[in-house]
């Protein structure tokens, strides 16, 4: 009897295994291929997986190392393989376990940060890992890796308060800096952006458009560009306009040539930032997708420190107010120029609320060079000769800008004005008026304001003439 019991067992067995041998035995996910993207500020590995796992990430020193536990997974691919030249990975090693365990062997410390990305339309399930340089270690390969030009800074007599006259001159021989504009390609590394019925992607198009842009604007005298991304790499929204940032940039020109689920949608277009959303139904679909590209990313909001909200939101608020009247200007200029080579999707300049337009203190504008999902403006794109019309459009725009209103302490300014770093212009104070208000609606400060005017105690009247100072 209890050989008959044993035997009826094993058979029910045999059959669960064969019918459900993933809940019998232990579920085993894939790792399918591993790739690798080289930036400025991190190296990033991509594992694409078969399914969802879960995983734990920690450093080891001496020597330096990163060790990646990854759960109910096997590796299905050849990590010798990986091309692992001018990258701070020396070698990459895998054991046999389940944990799988993956270490890193590493040139330098670096931080290791890891999340999931779900399944889109190109990839599946992957894992990231973004190891980031800090500190001495990040200044040091920062240099080899981006393009270095220094910029003159202007030199003032050093005088005190009261010597306005003094204070607002050049001295004599001394170079003023140049204008500084920040290029961001969309998109890139892991984020292909949009993707043309032929298989061209958005990345490349405006890294090429960006590219030719940079060499106008480099060979123009009193203007710099400065690079957001320079090769294939991710770099998050937030990311972009911090880089801006940290360049001292006047304006920030984001490229992009996306796609509509519509293929007949065409044209090319221009956008600035909009805190009521955006003006046109296509614009929403836009904003949408291109905010979302930041869960790439894997970043968190903007960080204001341990300020209040009322406080960040007044401070957001005043800055932004000054750089939107420069965003509309040079995006007017760049719409008129491209529309009379290229099919314009709106008449006028449109506005979204694209998040990498949210710099609160640089004026920014976003670029949609045309839209890649219709076959003849793919078409376009994919050529040289289309991709150096846009660059010159798009450069003429903004050169008629800085033209018009060069940023004080430029040689730009100086050519316009000659030696008197401040070019002043008269307001007539109305009721409802503060002089804070006044300082933020011309995008100056207020220590300005009072200097200028002789103002030492904030009060004004109803019907006073004030000197307004360039910003």
């Amino acid at each position: 009897m209890m050989k008959a019991v044993v035997k009826y067992v094993l058979q029910i067995s045999i059959i669960f295994v064969a019918v459900f041998p993933h809940t019998y035995l232990q579920a085993q996910e894939r790792i399918n291929n591993v790739r690798i993207w080289l930036a400025p500020e991190n190296t990033r590995l991509v594992f694409d997986l078969s399914g969802a796992v879960k995983h734990k990430i920690f450093s080891l020193k001496n020597p330096s190392r990163v060790v990646l536990d990854i759960q109910n997974v096997v590796l299905n691919v050849d990590l010798n393989k990986l091309v692992l030249s001018d990258s701070p990975i020396k070698k990459i090693r895998a054991g046999k376990g389940l944990p799988l365990r993956i270490v890193l062997d590493l040139s330098e410390n670096l931080k290791p940060v890891s999340f999931a990305l779900a399944p889109n339309k190109e990839y599946g399930h992957r894992l990231v890992v973004d190891l980031t340089r800090t500190g001495k270690a990040f200044a040091e390969k920062i240099k080899n890796v981006e393009k270095v030009v220094n910029v003159p800074k202007v030199a003032l007599a050093n005088v005190v308060d009261n010597t306005n006259v003094t204070r607002n001159r050049l001295l004599p021989g001394k170079k003023l800096r140049d204008i500084v504009i920040a290029l961001d390609a969309g998109h890139g590394g892991e984020d292909p952006g949009a993707i043309g019925a032929s298989g061209l992607r958005e990345k490349v198009v405006v890294l090429a458009i960006a590219q030719e842009l940079e060499k106008l604007i480099d060979k123009e005298n009193g203007f710099i560009s400065r690079m957001i991304r320079r090769n294939d790499y991710y770099v998050s929204l937030r990311g972009r306009t911090a880089i801006a940032r940290k360049k001292n940039a006047d304006l920030f020109v984001s490229i992009h040539a996306d796609a509509f689920k519509n293929k007949s949608a065409r044209g090319a277009s221009v956008w600035v930032l909009s805190n009521k959303g955006a003006s046109s139904e296509v614009g929403r679909w836009l904003a949408q997708k291109e905010n979302s590209s930041d869960l790439i990313g894997g970043v968190g909001n903007l960080n204001l420190g341990n300020k209040d909200a009322v406080l960040k939101g007044v401070l957001l608020d005043m800055s932004m107010t000054a750089s939107r009247k420069d965003s509309r200007e040079v995006a007017s200029k760049i719409h008129k120029n491209i529309d009379r080579f290229a099919k314009m999707h709106k008449p006028n300049v449109e506005r979204a609320g694209f998040l990498v337009l949210k710099s609160p203190d640089i004026p920014s504008i976003l670029i949609e060079t045309g839209f890649i999902s219709n076959p003849k403006e793919e078409a376009s794109l994919k050529t040289t000769a289309y991709r150096k019309k846009m660059a010159r459009a798009i450069f003429a725009g903004i050169k008629q800008h800085f033209l018009n209103k060069p940023p004080a302490f430029t040689e730009l300014y100086r050519l316009k004005y000659g030696n008197d770093l401040v070019k002043k212009q008269e307001y007539k104070v109305v009721s409802g008026d503060s002089l804070s208000r006044i300082a933020i609606r011309y995008g100056v400060k207020i220590a300005s304001l009072r200097e200028v005017n002789k103002i030492k105690n904030d009060k004004i009247r109803i019907g006073q003439r004030l000197q307004i100072p360039a910003s």
